[in-house]
């Protein structure tokens, strides 16, 4: 299974951008019961875990996203996606999805880099 995420870029502060990650390679089977989550690697940082969500679509977030991302899934498509809004500066990095807890789908994939200017 590879982790193809995308959709990053430069964006001012305030202004949005929409993630997408595909599992691909992977069957429905495997994808649709895993909790997914996406994960952020800021610059001279660990990687973290920003937003989750379960099979059953119930969702949590990092403290420092809560009310300006939203993270849905699509199981049909096997991708998850993650809604940036009102972005900031301390969110640049580089933007991972995977499972939680990470690794039981397939390795990191490249990521999508996130830049927000102020």
């Amino acid at each position: 299974v590879q982790l193809q995420a995308s959709g990053g870029g430069l964006v001012q502060a305030g202004g949005s951008l929409r993630l997408s990650c595909v599992a691909s390679g992977s069957i429905f089977s495997t994808f649709s019961p895993k909790v997914m989550g996406w994960y952020r690697q800021a610059p001279g940082k660990q990687r973290e875990l920003v937003a989750r969500i379960t099979s059953e679509r119930t969702t949590n977030y990092a403290d420092s996203v809560k009310g300006r991302f939203v993270i849905s899934r699509d199981n049909s498509r096997k991708t998850v996606y993650l809604q940036m809004n009102s972005l900031k500066p301390e969110d640049t990095g580089v933007y991972y999805c995977n499972s939680d807890p990470a690794g039981l789908l397939g390795d990191w994939g490249q990521g999508t880099q996130v830049t927000v200017s102020s």
